[in-house]
C-alpha cells in the first residue's frame, strides 16, 4: 500500500510517538478492506507503538479502522481508504492519539477537554477534496483531546449507499449525533463556536480589548499576506483579521503560473503563505468577518474602526483592504433550493459525487473549460454552456476539451432555471441566445463558473468608493477615497485578478500605508481614554 518512499517518510514522523496507539480494524469482504488492512500493517511495521487490532464488533460501518488511544479511550475513525488529500489527516491522528503536541493554543485544548457532552461527529469526503481536511482534522484534534468527542471521515466513494440515503450532494458534509451540523469548509474555531455558545462572546470581548494597530490588514489572502509580511517589516504594530487564512486560494487546486513555482496548490500556498506570515511579529485575529468601517474623522479616538460580525470593533491609524472575491451565483429560480444539492461551485470538491452521471459546468473561461476537463475523468457526460457567442478560456484548454469525447460545448446559451424533484437537481432549463428555443438537459450536477463578485458588502456605508461592479475604486498607490484606508487583490478595481499580481498590490499598499503613518500625526486620545469619555 505505501510505496518505500513513503514508508521511510512516515516513520520519520512516527519516532515522535510517546504513547500506544491501537489501530482497531472492522472489517468486510470489500477490496476497499483489504486495502484498509495492508495500510494498517504497513504502519504498524515502521514503529512498535503501534498495534493493528481486528475487531469485528468494534463498529457497525465497514470497512472502517479507528486510531485510538487505549489510555484516554480517544478514538478517530477512518471509514474508507484515507488516501490522497486525507492521508496526511490519518498522520496527524497518528501523532496526536499518540501523545504528539498539537498546534494549537493552550486555552483551545483547554476549551475542547472542557465540553462536557457527549458528541459523534461524521464528516462525509471525497479524496479529491482540498476543502476537507482541514475540516476532518479540525474534528480529529477535538476527538484526540476529549473522550467524549468520536469522530469518523467517510469517504462517499466507498459508502455510496450511505451518501444516496441521507441526500448527500456537496462535501464536507458534517453530521453531530445523526444530525446535520454542517456542509463546506469550516474551521475549528468556527466548530467550538456552534458546540460551545460561550465561545464567541468571549473571542469578541478579547478582541475588543485589543490596543490599535499601526496598519490593520482586513483578509488573508495573498494581497493580504503580502501586505502584512511589508507592514511587519517596518517594525510596525500590524495586525491581520480574516475569515479564513488563504482566502479564494483555498479553493484552487491546480496553480500552474505562480512565477518560480512550476506546480502549486492552492491549499499548500496558503499554508506557506501564512507560515511566512507567522515568521513576524504579525496578530492574526481568524474565523472574523468584517461587518462596517469608520474613518477617523467619524470617530472620537481619532483611528480607523473595523467592525466585525462577532460584535468586536478593532481600531487602526490605518487599513488595508484585501478581502477578495467570492464564486458568482447564477441568480436563477431553483439554484439556492438546490444549493449542495445538485448546484455546486467547487468540482475538485464534489466532483466524485457525480461519478458516472450526466453534469453541466456553467461558464466558458478558463475556471470552466478546467471544470469540465477535470470533471469529464468521472462523470458519464460534462456539458458546457457558455452564455456568450465564444468561449474566454485559453486555446490550449478550449483544444484540450474538445479532443475528450464526453465533453459538448453549447455556446449563446443563456441558463434560465434549475430543476428538481425536491431533494436533488434532475434538469436545467437555458434559452438559446440566438434562436430563442426554450430547451432543456437533464442532468445530475451543476457546477457553477461564472466568475467573481468583490467581497465589499461591508463598506456601502463607509464612504469608501466602490465602482458599479462592486470593486473598490483605488489610485496607483492603492489609496482608496478615505484617508488611511488602503486596498488590494481581487475585490479592487486593478485588472487581471490573479495571485502574483495581488501580492504586489498588497506590498504596495503596505509601503504606500507606511508611507502615510510617516506623514501623519498619531491620535492625540488613546482609543481606551475615548471610550469612557
Amino acid at each position: 500500500m505505501l510505496d518505500q518512499n513513503m514508508k521511510a517518510q512516515l516513520k520519520a514522523y512516527l519516532e515522535n510517538l510517546k504513547t500506544e496507539v491501537h489501530l482497531v480494524l472492522s472489517l468486510d469482504e470489500s477490496d476497499t478492506a483489504q486495502k484498509l488492512l495492508t495500510l494498517a500493517n504497513d504502519i504498524a511495521s515502521l514503529h512498535d507503538k503501534i498495534i493493528v487490532i481486528e475487531d469485528a464488533t468494534a463498529s457497525t460501518r465497514k470497512p472502517i479502522m479507528q486510531v485510538v488511544n487505549p489510555t484516554k479511550q480517544t478514538a478517530i475513525g477512518f471509514a474508507g481508504l484515507p488516501m490522497g488529500h486525507e492521508f496526511t489527516s490519518l498522520v496527524l491522528a497518528l501523532l496526536h492519539s499518540g501523545g504528539h503536541p498539537m498546534k494549537l493554543e493552550a486555552e483551545v485544548i483547554e476549551q475542547i477537554a472542557n465540553l462536557e457532552d457527549a458528541m459523534n461527529f461524521e464528516v462525509f469526503i471525497s479524496l479529491s477534496c482540498q476543502n476537507c481536511p482541514d475540516v476532518v482534522q479540525a474534528l480529529n484534534m477535538m476527538a484526540a483531546t476529549n473522550p467524549k468527542i468520536k469522530t469518523t471521515m467517510i469517504d462517499g466513494a466507498a459508502f455510496q449507499d450511505e451518501v444516496a440515503e441521507r441526500n448527500i450532494m456537496a462535501v464536507p458534509s458534517v453530521y453531530l449525533n445523526g444530525e446535520v451540523f454542517t456542509q463546506g469548509r469550516i474551521s475549528l474555531t468556527e466548530i467550538l463556536n456552534k458546540v460551545d455558545t460561550g465561545a464567541g462572546k468571549k473571542k469578541a470581548a478579547a478582541l475588543n480589548e485589543k490596543e490599535p494597530y499601526e496598519v490593520l490588514v482586513v483578509g488573508g489572502g495573498p494581497a493580504g499576506a503580502s501586505a502584512a509580511i511589508y507592514a511587519a517589516r517596518k517594525g510596525i504594530r500590524t495586525g491581520v483579521v480574516a475569515e479564513r487564512f488563504g482566502g479564494q486560494v483555498m479553493d484552487t487546486m491546480s496553480i500552474e503560473n505562480f512565477i518560480s513555482v512550476k506546480e502549486t496548490q492552492g491549499p499548500k500556498l496558503a499554508a506557506a503563505l501564512e507560515e511566512h506570515v507567522k515568521q513576524y511579529n504579525v496578530d492574526i485575529m481568524s474565523e472574523q468577518r468584517a461587518d462596517g468601517l469608520v474613518s477617523a474623522e467619524k470617530t472620537e479616538d481619532g483611528y480607523i474602526h473595523v467592525e466585525l460580525e462577532s460584535g468586536a470593533t478593532l481600531k487602526s491609524r490605518s487599513v488595508i483592504l484585501s478581502t477578495g472575491a467570492r464564486w458568482r451565483e447564477m441568480n436563477v429560480p431553483g439554484e439556492q433550493e438546490y444549493r449542495n444539492k445538485g448546484v455546486a461551485y467547487c468540482p475538485h470538491c464534489d466532483g466524485p459525487l457525480f461519478k458516472g452521471k450526466k453534469v453541466a459546468v456553467i461558464g466558458g473561461g478558463n475556471s470552466g473549460i478546467e471544470a469540465a476537463i477535470d470533471l469529464a475523468g468521472i462523470v458519464e457526460q460534462v456539458t458546457v454552456l457558455e452564455f456568450a457567442d465564444t468561449l474566454r478560456a485559453d486555446q490550449v484548454l478550449v483544444d484540450k476539451a474538445n479532443s475528450m469525447n464526453n465533453i459538448s460545448i453549447i455556446k449563446s446559451a443563456q441558463t434560465t432555471e434549475v430543476i428538481g424533484d425536491g431533494t436533488r437537481v434532475n434538469a436545467l432549463n437555458y434559452i438559446d441566445r440566438v434562436t430563442g428555443e426554450a430547451k432543456q438537459i437533464e442532468l445530475a450536477g451543476i457546477f457553477v463558473q461564472i466568475g467573481l463578485i468583490p467581497n465589499s458588502d461591508f463598506l456601502k456605508t463607509s464612504g469608501v468608493t466602490l465602482s458599479s461592479r462592486g470593486e473598490i475604486e483605488v489610485n496607483a498607490k492603492g489609496e482608496t477615497s478615505v484617508a488611511g484606508v488602503f486596498a488590494a487583490g481581487d475585490v479592487t478595481t486593478v485588472p487581471y485578478k490573479q495571485i502574483i499580481i495581488a501580492m504586489g498590490e498588497g506590498s504596495k499598499a503596505s509601503l504606500s500605508a507606511f508611507d502615510h503613518l510617516i506623514r501623519t500625526p498619531a491620535p492625540t486620545v488613546k482609543a481606551k481614554e475615548a471610550v469612557f469619555a
